[in-house]
């Protein structure tokens, strides 16, 4: 995979980080169709916030793509058209321990992107498939810590 992350990672804007940096190392993705990375240290201002990457409270950043590609398939010879598209699917999942209540033991919770990319879309229209990823990404960096308050407060 082509998919990787240099250390450190900027992290995007959110209420009450101050400029955050989080420092990865490779990891094993659970499955060989992955390739993870533990955050082993942060850097900027992030009270709070801690490092702990263990089996009960990870922090963990995983790429995973299709296990086996699908293929376009052939058109119907009668209408020439294509009546089923299979669709490759790949998924992003962060994994962070977070404390539900004082005293509690951790919970995970999982953030998940996950592209459905027709088959052939990736030879035939790669530059939209490529616009679709790049403002997905990029309304989602932009809307960073708006989506950090609502996560926190229920507020949209």
């Amino acid at each position: 995979m082509t998919m990787s992350l240099s250390s450190p990672i900027t992290g995007a804007a959110q209420t009450g980080l101050t400029s955050p940096t989080y420092t990865i190392v490779t990891d094993m993705a659970p499955d060989a169709n992955g390739k993870q990375y533990a955050v082993s240290a942060i850097g900027g201002t992030q009270a709070g916030v801690d490092t702990s990457s263990t089996v009960n409270r990870p922090w963990t950043l995983t790429f995973f793509r299709p296990k086996a590609f699908k293929v376009l398939g052939k058109p119907n010879p009668s209408t020439g058209l294509i009546t089923s598209v299979p669709r490759n699917v790949w998924k992003f999942l962060t994994r962070k321990g977070v404390i539900p209540l004082a005293g509690q033991p951790a919970a995970t919770m999982m953030i998940e992107t996950i592209i459905h990319v027709p088959a052939g879309a990736d030879t035939a229209d790669a530059a939209n498939v490529r616009a679709a990823l790049s403002s997905h990404l990029g309304a989602l960096a932009q809307a960073s810590s708006g989506i950090g308050d609502t996560s926190v407060t229920g507020v949209m």
